[in-house]
């Protein structure tokens, strides 16, 4: 992935004041070339993201919180693969969800239950990305992500199983999979950067942030959410195409409850890649 300098190896001399914590440049192929990101060794508290993100922001360096989940997997155990990720930039979100729904809608949602009425049994075409909510965000998407990150910090063992802050060297919140070269959605896309450029459209259009990653799970601020059942059905489709394990496998296994459920007027979305 094309970068702009990594202000990690420099940290010890950044004036930055950070917990205890640990530099990780494992990657799935042995140590990477630079640190990847750093973390800190003990929980996260409710105050750490807001705080690194007003102090990291002048050097490059952005917050997300990190969880080592049920299997106590923490960053130096993810299989990151920095060399087999591109720059998010180069795509385009429209292009990567179409082919996605192409390759997985057919199969789960060809029922005849949402089929195109010119082909009975097959899943609808491709609906194009979800328009733009006509309103404007109640507050700030960084002040909305912070406020997310600092209830999950005040209980992550119940959230989580434990979570910790991190500082990762990307520019925009959508781009921090791609930085670290994240892993977790291998069995679904071996270029996380594809799916980050998803992430970078949600930006644009629903305020989301990058609050969580976990070996295979991700959880995204929204500061301007879907505010009708069109609207969060729209965007619905979009979510199973970057994430189809989330209506695959989850009960009830329907888009539409799925959109009413997890989408209409929901400040987070979660993703798990099996």
């Amino acid at each position: 992935m094309a970068t702009l300098p990594n202000p990690l190896p420099d940290l010890a001399s950044s004036g930055l004041v950070l917990p205890p914590g640990s530099l990780v440049d494992a990657t799935l192929d042995g140590p990477w070339h630079e640190p990847l990101l750093w973390y800190a060794d003990g929980p996260a508290t409710p105050r750490d993201w807001p705080d690194l993100r007003e102090a990291g922001r002048r050097l490059g360096l952005l917050p997300v919180l990190v969880t080592g989940g049920s299997r106590d997997q923490w960053p130096e155990d993810w299989d990151l693969c920095p060399d087999g990720t591109s720059y998010p930039g180069d795509h385009d979100a429209d292009e990567v969800l179409a082919g996605y729904w192409t390759d997985y809608a057919d199969d789960e949602l060809g029922d005849g239950t949402a089929a195109d009425e010119d082909s009975p049994g097959t899943a609808p075409s491709w609906p194009g990305l979800a328009p733009v909510p006509d309103r404007k965000a109640p507050e700030d998407p960084d002040t909305a992500a912070a406020g997310l990150a600092g209830v999950i910090a005040a209980d992550a063992d119940e959230w989580l199983g434990g979570a910790r802050i991190a500082l990762v060297p990307a520019r925009r919140s959508a781009d921090i999979p791609a930085a670290i070269g994240w892993s977790g959605p291998m069995n679904h896309e071996n270029d996380v950067a594809r799916l980050c450029a998803v992430l970078r459209s949600w930006e644009d259009r629903y305020d989301a942030r990058v609050v969580v990653l976990g070996f295979d799970t991700m959880i995204v601020s929204v500061g301007r959410p879907p505010a009708t059942i069109e609207e969060a059905r729209a965007l619905a489709a979009e979510h199973y195409a970057f994430c189809p394990d989330n209506i695959d496998q989850s009960p009830p296994y329907d888009l539409d409850a799925y959109a009413e459920k997890a989408v209409l007027n929901q400040e987070a979305w979660s993703f798990w890649w099996d």
